[in-house]
Parts: C-alpha cells; structure tokens; sequence
C-alpha cells in the first residue's frame, strides 16, 4: 500500500482544479444558443404555414393513427 502524503493529496487538489477550471470553460463555451441550419428554419416556415389538423380527443387521435 502507497502512503499518502500531503505532498501528495496538494498535488491531486492542484490536478483536479485544472481539469475543473478546463471543464468550466468549455462549458460557457458551449453554453450559448445552439444555430439552427438555414434548412431546419426554412422547413419550419413551411410547417408553421400549413392548416392545422383539429383532432378534438385522445379516441380521435388514436383513430386518425389507426390504433384502435
């Protein structure tokens, strides 16, 4: 068994604050709001665009989906 000393344990504290502070930067970088692709946009323009389908119940549904 490995004795430990306190030379040891900074050494470990001083390694795992590194890969924290590592870790916290990457996170605020990817933290920001994720672009959309133009195509995704353009494809929901379209959607938004179209009549919607008024389906009333849940056994409406599942008849329109051919469940029941």
């Amino acid at each position: 068994m490995e004795t430990v000393t306190i030379n040891n344990v900074y050494a470990l504290l001083q390694e795992m604050n590194h890969r924290l502070k590592t870790i916290e930067v990457e996170v605020q970088e990817l933290g920001g709001e994720p672009e959309l692709r133009p195509e995704y946009i353009e494809k929901a323009k379209r959607i938004m665009k179209q009549k919607p389908i008024h389906i009333g119940t849940v056994n409406n549904l599942r008849k329109r989906l051919e469940l029941e």
